[in-house]
């Protein structure tokens, strides 16, 4: 199953260096990379698509045709931060709504601790707000970055399953002849 993910933040936070996920993306050929992975038994296609600049043209189409989102900022520069509620508006315009849209805040480049100017506390209230989910990943030590795109993965996952058992919930009306005749049976039971 393919799964197309897209990641959204300003100039400079580390979309790119997400793409150490994948050990065979050249940014210099590729606007976009795949890679094949294997989350909770299944296989599965990733095809991830950082939106490269501020005002690509291109993102609406991107946004539109994007299953999952990661929005990521860097915790040490608090201007990144302060654009994600930018990105997550341009999903809600283009998608028409954000509910039920997978969605993942990352706040990257958490091994800058001594240059941290976004708390994790921070992060988190954005993502409560966002109704989203929120990690914090660092490429440069291997953490969470795997796990911030498997758990988008399996948003994805819930959401189509969710709206699977929508789909083929049968709703059984009740017969009105067989209710009247019930009625009527209980009405002589009264009587006598």
């Amino acid at each position: 199953m393919l799964y197309k993910l897209v990641l959204l933040g300003a100039n400079g936070v580390g979309k790119i260096c997400l793409n150490h996920f994948s050990e065979t993306y050249d940014p210099t050929i590729e606007d976009s990379y795949r890679k094949q992975v294997v989350i909770d038994d299944h296989p599965c296609i990733l095809e991830v698509l950082p939106i490269k600049g501020e005002y690509n043209t291109l993102r609406d189409q991107w946004i539109r045709d994007g299953q999952g989102f990661l929005l990521v900022y860097s915790i040490s520069e608090r201007s990144t931060f302060e654009r994600i509620e930018h990105f997550w508006d341009q999903i809600a315009r283009v998608k028409g709504t954000v509910d039920n849209v997978p969605i993942m805040l990352v706040g990257n480049k958490c091994d800058k601790i001594t240059e941290r100017e976004v708390s994790r506390e921070e992060g988190m209230n954005m993502a409560r707000r966002l109704n989203c989910e929120f990690i914090e990943s660092s490429v440069l030590m291997c953490v969470n970055v795997e796990r911030a795109f498997y758990t988008v993965v399996r948003m994805i996952r819930t959401n189509r399953d969710k709206k699977e058992n929508n789909e083929n919930e049968v709703i059984i009306k009740p017969d009105p002849t067989i209710l009247l005749q019930k009625k009527k049976d209980l009405f002589f039971k009264l009587l006598s």
